[in-house]
């Protein structure tokens, strides 16, 4: 994972809020800043870069933000991005709505919507997080944006407060971290952030039927990724969990143009594709791999296997893990960027 350090520690003074004004439009969105500060200003970020997404632990001073419809037209990188204040406090306006926030709060916005925000610190200085995720790897309901945007979810209870340890652990443990774990690290954000959206959406009172539908869907998938190493993950136990019958359940992937049994073995062999490409589990069995992710039998593995990547796994693995340039796997999430969404 490459963690890149940004501060305004030893530049002059007069220079430190022009420089920070501009690595931050980088290092996060395009937006304008103000702040009363700007004679002598005070920031530090630390950016984690996790392939296309991205979080970043800032230390700032009381500022404003504001994302323009020309900023949008300017350049849109199509994100999501999602604050979490860790002291001072935080407002954000977007679509309508104002959302005002204290330490451990989170709340999504829109990159494509103009926004407004600000940053107070009785103390002088606000420490958060800003997480920004691709929306093409967490495809929410239609509509999600028009109710969760600018809303205030609570960071104590739920998946919420699950994102919010995650958030917290990695930026403040990031040197535990190397470049082999940013595939699992943006996995584990883009899923999190999809049951915390999914969650709230559902306890929405005023979201319309479809709507309600394709959070459903989300929630089911979520909740497959979070069990796709138990092999008695079964229809009836998913249908269970989420308390609709057998043939509802079996609807709603009919409509994504797929059966409940393909689309959990699909994600088990993404997973376990992942793992063969892993230097660091070189010496792990196969089978042992197999069984991490509900395989248990290896027979049927290697035929689920050799039917979706054209190879057995051990051929596979020996193209992954071969010297750069010696050969290159013909397909399977490891063979690029791991990153596809879950669905």
């Amino acid at each position: 994972m490459i963690v890149t350090r940004l501060t305004t520690e030893g530049l002059p003074a007069a220079e430190r809020f022009t420089w920070w004004y501009e690595k931050a439009r980088a290092a996060l969105l395009p937006v304008v800043v103000r702040s009363g500060h700007t004679g002598d200003f005070h920031a530090s970020a630390d950016v984690l870069e996790l392939g296309s997404a991205r979080i970043t632990a800032l230390t700032v001073q009381p500022l404003s933000i504001a994302r323009t419809p020309e900023l949008i037209r300017g350049a849109d990188p199509e994100c999501y991005q999602l604050s979490l204040p860790l002291s001072g406090r935080m407002q954000l306006s977007q679509s309508g709505r104002n959302a005002e926030l204290r330490g451990g709060d989170l709340v999504f916005y829109d990159s494509s919507r103009p926004f407004h925000g600000r940053v107070s610190a009785p103390s002088g200085r606000a420490r958060h997080i800003v997480a920004q995720i691709p929306k093409r790897l967490v495809p929410l309901p239609a509509g999600a944006a028009d109710h969760m945007t600018a809303v205030r979810i609570p960071g104590d209870k739920g998946f919420a407060e699950l994102l919010v340890q995650f958030l917290t652990q990695v930026t403040g443990r990031a040197d535990q971290y190397g470049p082999a774990d940013t595939a699992g690290l943006s996995a584990v954000l883009r899923d999190l952030f999809a049951a915390t959206v999914t969650q709230c959406l559902a306890e929405s009172a005023d979201l319309p039927d479809e709507n309600r539908r394709q959070a459903l869907t989300l929630h089911i998938h979520t909740f497959i990724q979070q069990h796709l190493g138990d092999p008695l993950l079964t229809a009836a136990r998913i249908a269970g969990a989420h308390h609709i019958s057998l043939r509802s359940l079996h609807r709603l992937f009919q409509q994504q143009s797929t059966t409940v049994a393909a689309f959990v073995r699909g994600q088990r062999l993404e997973h376990a594709c992942r793992d063969l490409a892993d230097p660091r589990q070189r010496s792990r069995p196969i089978r042992a791999i197999a069984a991490g992710w509900g395989f248990t039998r290896p027979g049927d593995f290697t035929r689920s296997f050799r039917a979706t990547y054209g190879l057995p796994p051990s051929a596979y693995r020996q193209l992954a893990l071969a010297p750069r340039g010696a050969g290159t796997p013909p397909g399977g999430p490891a063979a690029a960027a791991p990153e596809a969404a879950a669905t």
